[in-house]
């Protein structure tokens, strides 16, 4: 790594090591780095030891043959300030697995530079870890220690009622779309127990900022199927919630929805509310910017705030390999000085756990989470792809086997808190509700062209006016 300290005009040139050490490099003057190994990171801090002599050229490409030997390092200053505690020392995540021989001339800058040895001791400043959460193993056996959740009957069967429910809307739309009755659909297949644990750890009065395939969380909070496939449908007025009035509606741009979440927070913060925002966001979607800016804001201002990643390996075709080399996504929360969390979003027992206990850090003053749940796309990303093409069939099998319908059923099942009979009149009563709202959704009467116009001016323009006779004539068969 290569750059300008702010604690004083010099280059800095830093090395990653992962136990503290002392130090003799051919280096110099140069600025050093020390590191922790922390759980899926290293963490690393710039402290600068010296200035160059007057007239010292330093750039990316130095070396021996370019500008000869460093001179002496100048007498140290008794009153600089300790290693580690400069104005210009900051933090640089670097993954574990990077070589930093890799890049030849940042190598040779550091190896092959002659000069007086410099000596320097490398302290640890900071220290940070992931951790991860698991109470439910892919058999469905628990592991204890667990929450009190893992024994409570009345909420597991709750959560495992609305996943059912959830995985068999999910089918219904999907052969909805294929028939031409829905517009291009967005399945949550395999995202069960981590959408319905978050709705089952959230209050009615905290408010929801989701992707577009978040629907267990939506039904738990109150939205009806009917509006769900009235969105899909093409009709805006399926956003229009009859619970929860003040839920974002579905969000289409990537990691948009993360300011929403972080503006949320601050008004409930402002307000003096004791109420949290809980924001979703894809794998992909942490790629964005506005993933950074939403969680910046949230650890500055200290917010009520929440931020639940569902990774499941693919945004849209791109493998998580290609889109960060970072080891967890959780760690990205560390940039922002927040907590980051991983959990397995397959478990519904330690998502509802692990999302909880940060919704009541949050309500309680303490500030933002971010968690990653582990999980896997069992679908195509929508209706309108075709994961076949570039998803390896073993490794969707290997997730089927892993998926979290399953493993709880198991859990309940061997714990006596479900059988077969009750099973079969799930099955029945899904169906039943899935296509009362389909008839609710098919019945419905359509929108007018007007729709188009309302909402975007308090006084329609003159343009707008012009433009909706068009869309009425149109609407109406007469074109112009």
């Amino acid at each position: 790594m290569k750059g300008r300290s702010r604690a004083a005009n010099y280059p800095t040139k830093a090395r990653c090591y992962s136990t503290p050490r002392r130090i003799w490099s051919s280096s110099l003057p140069l600025g050093w780095m020390i590191s922790k190994k922390i759980g899926a990171m290293t963490f690393c801090v710039k402290i600068g030891s010296g200035t160059p002599s007057p007239g010292t050229t330093l750039g990316p490409r130095c070396s021996s043959t370019q500008h000869g030997p460093w001179p002496p390092l100048p007498p140290r200053d008794e009153n600089a300030p300790k290693p580690g505690t400069a104005p210009g020392s900051m933090y640089n995540p670097r993954p574990v697995n990077e070589a930093l021989g890799k890049d030849p001339l940042r190598w040779r800058s550091v190896t092959t530079l002659r000069g007086v040895p410099l000596g320097a001791f490398l302290t640890t400043v900071a220290e940070f870890e992931i951790e991860y959460h698991q109470f439910l193993d892919a058999e469905g056996k628990l592991r204890e220690p667990a929450p009190a959740l893992a024994h409570d009957s009345a909420e597991l069967i709750k959560m495992y009622r609305l996943m059912t429910l959830v995985r068999a809307f999910d089918i219904k739309a999907v052969n909805l779309q294929r028939v031409g009755k829905l517009g291009t659909y967005a399945a949550c297949l395999g995202h069960e127990a981590t959408h319905v644990a978050v709705g089952a750890a959230m209050r009615p009065e905290d408010v929801l900022a989701p992707v577009y395939r978040e629907i267990g969380t939506q039904i738990w909070r109150g939205v009806k199927l009917s509006e769900i496939l009235t969105y899909w449908g093409g009709d805006e007025r399926g956003c229009d919630f009859s619970v929860p009035r003040q839920d974002f509606p579905w969000c289409i741009p990537i990691a948009s929805q993360m300011l929403h979440g972080a503006g949320v927070a601050m008004a409930f913060k402002i307000k003096n509310e004791p109420r949290c925002s809980v924001t979703y966001i894809g794998d992909g979607g942490t790629s964005e910017g506005a993933f950074y800016e939403g969680i910046n804001l949230a650890g500055a201002r200290q917010l009520p705030a929440v931020f639940v990643v569902v990774n499941n390996g693919w945004a849209i075709s791109v493998p998580i390999e290609s889109q960060t080399a970072t080891r967890t996504l959780a760690q990205k929360a560390i940039a922002a000085g927040i907590p980051g969390i991983q959990v397995d979003g397959n478990d519904v027992i330690a998502v509802r756990h692990v999302v909880g206990q940060a919704l009541e850090k949050a309500r309680s003053g303490g500030g933002p989470t971010v968690i990653e749940a582990l999980t896997y796309r069992l679908s195509d990303h929508t209706t309108a792809d075709d994961a076949s093409r570039y998803r390896p069939r073993a490794q969707l099998d290997e997730a089927w086997a892993k998926e979290p319908l399953l493993r709880i059923r198991a859990y309940l099942t061997r714990k006596g808190f479900w059988d077969e009979s009750q099973e079969k009149a799930l099955q029945s009563d899904c169906a039943r509700q899935i296509e009362a709202a389909v008839d609710q959704y098919l019945s419905a009467a359509k929108p007018t062209t007007d729709a188009m116009f309302d909402s975007l001016f308090a006084e329609p323009t003159p343009s707008l006016l012009e433009q909706r006779e068009i869309a009425r004539r149109y609407a109406n068969g007469h074109g112009h």
